[in-house]
């Protein structure tokens, strides 16, 4: 018997969305920003919705997800994603946009973008991938860092005198009446992969609703920032990022 013979579409159980190109990813190994490339790829095309969806990506770790992902794509200044979502869904209101950003770019310098956007009710989605440091420009201290964590401008740790505490985003825009749904996910398991990308559908399929910003925030991890292997990166997060920054639905209207 030839493997040739048992490739047939009942024995396959996994296989690779057409909407993933044939890009190589410049992502880090363990990087979290991968997985939720492919379940994005996943529900697009499993909703049928490539013609009909445009993402925005900001400067950052994922500023080359257009690269990736076969959809159209929009460019934003850094932590504008939610700015430029705003005209391209008021202007085509049919389709379902989202932002895709990091805790840098939206909790930092795109706050004012975010709370207004989601003050205001737009109908957006935004992924947020949250790992507590700026990945891409050299490990620097992020709103969200961790008290006590060490990072480039942080080499001793955190420390919530000089530098504040970590902001907890998402909980202050589940605050704001423009949120219709928001929630934390992860992807370090298999399980905890599936719900994420049960949260995304359900932020998609939210679009269609016009209730407002559906925020699906991604707990992640970053090996190279964080100096750890992506084994041992998903075990400090687990540890200590989960504690902070607690898995599941915060709202659902």
């Amino acid at each position: 018997m030839e493997l040739t013979d048992i490739i047939k579409a009942e024995n396959i159980v996994s296989q690779k969305s057409k909407l993933i190109t044939e890009n190589v990813m410049h992502y880090c190994p363990g990087c979290t920003h991968g997985v939720v490339h492919k379940l994005l790829a996943e529900i697009i095309e499993e909703l049928d919705i490539q013609e009909k969806t445009i993402g925005v990506s900001p400067v950052g770790c994922a500023v080359f997800a257009y690269n990736y992902l076969d959809i159209d794509w929009s460019q934003a200044a850094h932590g504008r994603a939610p700015a430029v979502a705003t005209a391209i869904s008021r202007l085509q209101p049919e389709k379902y946009v989202f932002t895709y950003q990091g805790d840098g770019d939206l909790a930092s310098i795109g706050c004012a973008e975010i709370m207004h956007a989601c003050n205001r009710g737009e109908n957006i989605v935004v992924i947020f991938v949250n790992n507590a440091i700026y990945g891409m420009t050299g490990g620097q201290m992020s709103p969200t860092t961790l008290l006590g964590q060490v990072t480039s401008t942080t080499p001793h740790g955190r420390d919530e005198k000089l530098n504040g505490f970590p902001i907890k985003i998402t909980e202050l825009l589940a605050q704001l009446d423009g949120t219709c749904y928001v929630t934390r996910q992860s992807a370090d398991t298999p399980g905890a992969i599936r719900k994420t990308k049960k949260a995304i559908t359900k932020a998609f399929q939210n679009t269609r609703l016009a209730k407002g910003v559906s925020i699906v925030e991604i707990v992640g991890t970053c090996s190279s920032g964080w100096k750890m292997s992506p084994v041992a990166s998903n075990e400090w997060m687990r540890e200590h990022m989960f504690k902070k920054y607690p898995i599941g639905d915060i709202k659902d209207i």
